[in-house]
């Protein structure tokens, strides 16, 4: 089992994705957020080296917007290298946000974590589709002296999410919902829509459904850390009464509109 505690002084924090992999603190002075963040999401990080998508693309629909990116980073080790020392000066603890698209990888990068400094947990986010059992394992190979929150999708919360808690586990997020768009959208002209694009989804209209996973979540007893849609304060406010651990927030941090009027 962990040795470590999974706690958070204050109950927001970004989306890994959404800020990039340390804390610039005067961006989230600037958004209005800091005094309210507990903990500080990277970027997702890869074992290996990954560019960006051949056709990356952001696609709006009425309610949000599809990104397609290709979760592109430099790899862990040139993450550790760059990125370490700020990790252990910032005053936000950091979650570092795994790739876990092998089991034996994803050990490999954790271990590491363990010994760096202000490093408080490790997210492990998952291809799509992926069978129960490979999260198991992935648990299982992983499981020591760091938090482990597991990046979930959220129609796998309930079904999964007590196994993995089960099995040591101590806490789960709910990861972007993933679709796909026509290239010619908006206006979505169906008859002369271009290729299909998939990717993550973003926007004020997955706050109903996000909270409805959260409450369902809580409700059983799962340490949930709640996302998707959250928007205003008052977005954050309903997840944790809910029964959120924590609330993520995503694309709501990009927006120059939104700035203070998030978590005042």
């Amino acid at each position: 089992m962990p040795k470590q505690d999974l706690m958070f002084r204050r109950p927001l924090m970004n989306v890994a994705g959404s800020l990039g992999f340390a804390p610039d603190f005067r961006v989230l002075e600037e958004i209005g957020v800091l005094e309210n963040f507990g903990a500080f999401v990277t970027n997702p990080v890869s074992l290996r080296p990954r560019t960006a998508a051949a056709k990356p693309a952001l696609i709006e629909f009425p309610g949000g917007f599809l990104l397609h990116t290709g979760l592109p980073n430099p790899g862990f080790e040139s993450v550790i290298k760059k990125y370490s020392r700020r990790w252990a000066d910032s005053s936000l603890p950091i979650i570092v946000h795994l790739m876990a698209d092998r089991p034996e990888e994803t050990k490999q990068m954790v271990q590491k974590l363990e010994g760096l400094e202000n490093v408080m947990a490790a997210e492990l986010g998952f291809a799509p589709l992926l069978a129960h059992d490979i999260f198991l394992l992935t648990l299982e190979m992983c499981i020591g002296e760091l938090p482990l929150i597991f990046s979930v999708p959220a129609e796998q919360i309930l079904s999964l999410g007590p196994r993995l808690m089960d099995a040591g586990a101590n806490a789960v997020s709910i990861s972007p919902p993933r679709g796909s768009l026509p290239t010619s959208s908006p206006g979505i002209d169906l008859l002369n829509a271009d290729e299909l694009i998939t990717g993550r989804i973003y926007g004020p209209s997955l706050f109903p459904q996000s909270l409805e996973f959260v409450r369902s979540a809580a409700k059983i007893g799962l340490p949930v850390i709640g996302a998707g849609g959250v928007y205003s304060k008052e977005n954050a406010t309903a997840m944790l009464s809910a029964g959120a651990l924590a609330v993520q927030m995503d694309a709501s941090l990009w927006l120059p509109e939104n700035k203070r009027n998030l978590v005042a």
